[in-house]
């Protein structure tokens, strides 16, 4: 079992660059970690990483030994699965992915039910509005809003969001809302943009009598951080596309306002992506399972809410 751990041990460190970062993911001591890594290759004969004070990196025998370790691993993990599903008691890791805004608002709350009702099973969440590769940083499963570049990989799709343009009355006050999206654009009104990797333009596509309609929209803002535009739209400095779910509390209070209703934004499609291999895993099947029904439960019931508002609104 020790020698077990200490392949883990060096499969994290490799794929997250450093000791102090696989000592915090597998809770364990930046000291264990480099311990374990040395007991390893004290039995290999080889030394696996170039270390200096600033650095480590893996040799040329590191790179080897990884593909095999990991391989070594997965079939431990089957193993534990196939076990995990005849005893009826899943048990193990898992290492979950999403965005800020939906992380927080939706899949950080399912977790701790989820915990007590299968005690066996430990949960690391990772937040964050950049890609995410599943494979290279040892992800199972990533929540995402849109539509993923991961071609090969399996999708399960969760709920179609509603999505709505809105503004802080004190940017309305100032600069007028917009009625559509020629209004938006003809006006030059300040648009808060989510920056995506590779992004060389903001098109923000609304529904028109016509359908659907790409308009290129301008500001002088934008962030890799959904909740940053949220707090700039509060703040008013310009106007943010914000799925419902987001900002359904900001709706309720006046906070932020709809604009261009005449052209609302396309729905956002929030899904699921894993490898076809970690489906096979009972504890990943009970977990998308569980999470993915209360996350669409919570979706329609912020959705509802925000919808009674601006029916209030229009009466």
């Amino acid at each position: 079992m020790a020698y077990l751990d200490n392949i883990r041990t060096f499969v994290r460190v490799y794929e997250l660059g450093s000791m102090s970062a696989a000592g915090r993911d597998m809770r364990i001591s930046a000291a264990v970690a480099s311990a374990r890594i040395a007991q390893l290759e004290a039995h290999l004969g080889v030394r696996l990483f170039q270390r200096t004070t600033r650095s480590l990196a893996p040799t040329e025998q590191g790179r080897s030994f990884y593909d095999g370790a990991r391989a070594v691993l997965e079939k431990v993990d089957e193993a534990e699965a196939l076990v995990s599903e005849i005893t009826e008691t899943p048990r193990g890791t898992i290492h979950v992915a999403a965005p800020l805004g939906v992380g927080r608002r939706l899949i950080a709350p399912q977790l701790p039910g989820f915990a007590q009702a299968y005690p066996r099973i430990d949960l690391r969440l990772r937040l964050s509005d950049r890609m995410i590769d599943l494979a290279a940083e040892a992800i199972d499963l990533r929540f995402f809003l849109g539509h993923p570049v991961d071609s090969d990989l399996t999708i399960r799709q969760i709920a179609s969001c509603a999505r709505v343009l809105c503004a802080a009355p004190g940017y309305i006050d100032r600069f007028g809302a917009p009625r559509d999206g020629d209004d938006l654009v003809a006006a030059g009104h300040a648009c808060l943009n989510l920056r995506f990797p590779g992004a060389t333009e903001f098109r923000w596509t609304l529904m028109t009598p016509h359908g659907p309609q790409p308009y290129p929209v301008r500001g002088r803002l934008e962030c890799d951080d959904g909740d940053v535009l949220t707090g700039w739209a509060l703040e008013g400095a310009g106007i943010a596309m914000k799925p419902v779910f987001e900002i359904a509390e900001h709706l309720a209070t006046g906070r932020l306002i709809p604009v261009c209703a005449a052209t609302p934004p396309l729905p956002v499609q929030m899904a699921c992506l894993y490898t076809h291999r970690r489906l096979q895993d009972p504890k990943i099947r009970i977990f998308m399972d569980h999470v993915s029904g209360r996350v669409a439960t919570a979706v329609a019931a912020a959705e509802a809410q925000a919808s009674e508002i601006r029916s209030a609104e229009n009466c």
